[in-house]
Formats: structure tokens, sequence, C-alpha cells
């Protein structure tokens, strides 16, 4: 069966929220970690991250929150967050504090392959990504690698990108590690293509959205996504 990764804004609603989708069939959940410049991410994700900032969601509350979570769910907990947050916040600390509270491993969007090597991370690779990086990114990986299927911003697109197919070969050539496919998916039916191609999705603008609405609605939504991917 493929994977199901869906990512959350860290909030005080978070860990209803994660409950839910992990009871719908969510496999791993990501806990987005706001900041007040995230480049990789598009409208809905930025919108997301200020009022979490809004809710008072700095590091040491979004740790409480990943805490709270790991306490209703046993499924993967990934923290994805910016460089510039763990500057501040420290490394090291910041590696161990997450572990503290549940993180499985880590995302850092803005942090190349070969940087800061002996923090254990999820590497992310682009169709943009050169042969010697996508090399180096999937030898540093933790668990398993990510696909940005688009060059650009975090967010729905009307489409899958034709750019999938390429990348998925150009990783398999190099690692046996898990391929899961994220930005711009947002339906069952992308979910579906994607997972023809990759071993697993990433799922979070579209679920950050329906997620306003509640557990429900998020679970009625990540439903569809597991129904897509079996």
């Amino acid at each position: 069966m493929k994977t199901l990764v869906v990512y959350l804004m860290a909030g005080h609603a978070t860990p209803a929220l994660a409950e839910a989708a992990v009871a719908a069939g969510a496999d791993i959940v990501e806990i987005g970690f706001p900041f007040s410049d995230p480049l990789a991410d598009g409208p809905v994700i930025r919108r997301a991250a200020e009022r979490a900032l809004a809710e008072g969601m700095r590091t040491r509350a979004c740790l409480e929150c990943l805490a709270a979570v790991r306490g209703r769910v046993t499924t993967p907990l990934i923290p994805m967050t910016y460089s510039s947050l763990l500057e501040a916040y420290g490394y090291d600390r910041f590696a161990e504090d997450a572990h503290a509270a549940g993180a499985t491993s880590l995302i850092v969007a803005d942090l190349p392959a070969g940087d800061r090597p002996e923090l254990r991370r999820i590497q992310l690779v682009a169709p943009t990504s050169t042969d010697e990086r996508l090399l180096l990114a999937a030898g540093e990986t933790d668990g398993w690698l990510y696909l940005v299927t688009v060059t650009g911003t975090t967010g729905a697109r009307a489409e899958l990108s034709p750019a999938l197919a390429g990348l998925v070969a150009r990783a398999r050539a190099v690692t046996d590690a898990p391929l899961y496919a994220g930005f711009g998916i947002s339906t069952p039916e992308q979910a579906r293509a994607a997972a023809d191609l990759a071993d697993g999705v990433v799922v979070g603008s579209r679920a950050v959205e329906v997620s306003e609405d509640g557990p429900e609605a998020l679970g009625e939504y990540v439903a569809s996504l597991r129904a897509a991917l079996r």
C-alpha cells in the first residue's frame, strides 16, 4: 500500500486534527512550525503560518503541540520548518527537544543537503536538482526522500506535474529509499497518479484548507485520499 503523508500547521486545534487524519488513513503527519518568511510555501500555508503565529505558536509552543499530537497518535511525526528558526533556537537543542516531544525525523525546507549533515533529516529534491545534488540528498536523507514535483512554492495545482516521472526515475537510479511526492497534490486523482510513480504522496495545502472546517471534514478528505491510494 502506498504511503499517505498529511501536512498540518501547528496550532491549538492540531492534536485533534492529527488524530482525525490518522484515523482516516494518514500514515505520517508533518507538522509545520510557522515561520514569518516561509520561502517554499504558497499562500494557503503562508496564511496558516500567520494565524499560528498570531495564536502564539512560537518554537516552544510548537514543540508542546508536537508532544500533544504524540499523545494521541503512534504514527511517525515530522516537524517541518526553516533554518532561521533552528538558528535562533539552536540546531542541536532543536533536534533533541523535537525528538523528546515525539518527532520521528525533521524537514528543514531551506537547508540543502551537505549543510549540517549531522542533523538527521528528510531531504528534498526537485526536478531542477543536479545529479550530484540528487546523489548527495539520497545519501543523507533520513528514512525517505521528499520529491518536490514542481519548481516553486506549495499549493494546489490543476494537474500533476509532468516532471515527476523523470524525477522518480533519476531518484530510483541512486537510492533504494522510499520516494514520496509532494507540492501541488490536492485531489484523490492527483494522489493516485503520483502514487503510480512514487511510493507515496504528501498532501499539504489542501489538507490545511480543509482542516479549517474541523476534524470531521479533514477526516473525510483524508479518507478520500486513502481510498485513492489503495
